[in-house]
């Protein structure tokens, strides 16, 4: 009777342990499922962030070079632009191509400035390309009253700035370039009043932004350096307005090197590019501060 108690002992211990051990694998089976799961779906979080961030990028990292002899903006790169829109709160330009020109620095031959025709719309839609050295630097003291309405112009009113005539070459280096691009030494009051060189442009877009890119190409100039210009309106579709313009340069020697495109946005103010009526908005507001 004894041996058949301890022999019942032994066959309980033995199952309880085996119970024990069953249980112990089955943990850490479940358990080791369970992490592993758990990994794979942060790598896929990750990823779909990642995915997220790049298509919410509204920089153009990479840039084509036209076809031109001379480069610049690509056709495609020109429509890549134009989708993009501007966050308020944000700096009004960004830079295309890490901030590197596709204009090609040997094309520069001649003093001239190749203005392209109005598109269908009167738009000058198209690239203006300046090949520019120290004798274009032009006299302010020569500058007439701007009279040519750009599509999509409105006059202002009261103390407001709103609209300005915007250059795409600008004045200040377009001494002794005549309307047809040729240099003319009897023309130093420079392109003024020349359609092919005018669009709308919201005055803090001009007189805030624009003009710290021209001054450094006026710098380089005074510096004697040989610079090619190029700058062009960006418009979607068939709006009248400009939703923005590319400006990007580079001297002979390479020193001068920039690439950005500047949006065309008044603080205070939205537009319609369709006709480019404004209307006061104090929810757009612009970034002053370095990114």
């Amino acid at each position: 009777m004894a041996r058949r108690r301890r022999r019942k002992r032994q066959t309980n211990s033995l199952l309880s342990i085996l119970i024990v051990a069953i249980a112990v694998i089955w943990g850490v089976g479940t358990s080791g499922g369970q992490s592993s799961f758990q990994t794979s779906h942060f790598t896929d979080l990750i990823g779909q962030s990642d995915q997220s961030a790049s298509s919410a990028s509204s920089t153009l990292n990479s840039a084509k070079t036209a076809t031109k002899s001379y480069g610049g903006l690509s056709a495609s790169d020109y429509q890549k632009l134009a989708k993009l829109n501007f966050k308020s709160g944000s700096q009004a330009f960004v830079y295309v191509n890490n901030n590197h020109s596709t204009l090609i620095k040997h094309a520069w031959k001649v003093n001239k400035v190749i203005y392209a025709n109005l598109d269908k719309l009167n738009r000058t839609s198209s690239s203006n390309t300046a090949f520019l050295e120290k004798r274009n630097v032009a006299n302010d003291s020569l500058r007439v009253r701007q009279y040519v309405e750009p599509t999509g112009w409105h006059s202002n009113h009261g103390r407001n700035q709103i609209y300005n005539r915007g250059h795409l070459i600008a004045y200040s280096v377009s001494a002794g370039i005549d309307q047809d691009g040729q240099y003319n030494p009897n023309n130093q009051s420079g392109d003024q009043n020349n359609p092919k060189n005018l669009f709308t442009q919201s005055a803090y877009s001009n007189q805030k932004i624009q003009t710290i890119f021209e001054a450094k190409v006026r710098t380089a100039l005074r510096q004697g350096k040989k610079v090619i210009y190029q700058a062009t309106p960006i418009f979607r579709g068939s709006e009248l307005m400009a939703r923005g313009i590319n400006l990007q340069a580079v001297s002979t020697d390479g020193k001068l090197d920039f690439n950005v495109y500047l949006y065309n946005v008044q603080p205070g103010y939205s537009f319609n590019y369709a006709n480019g009526r404004a209307k006061r908005d104090a929810s757009v507001k612009v970034s002053e501060s370095e990114n």
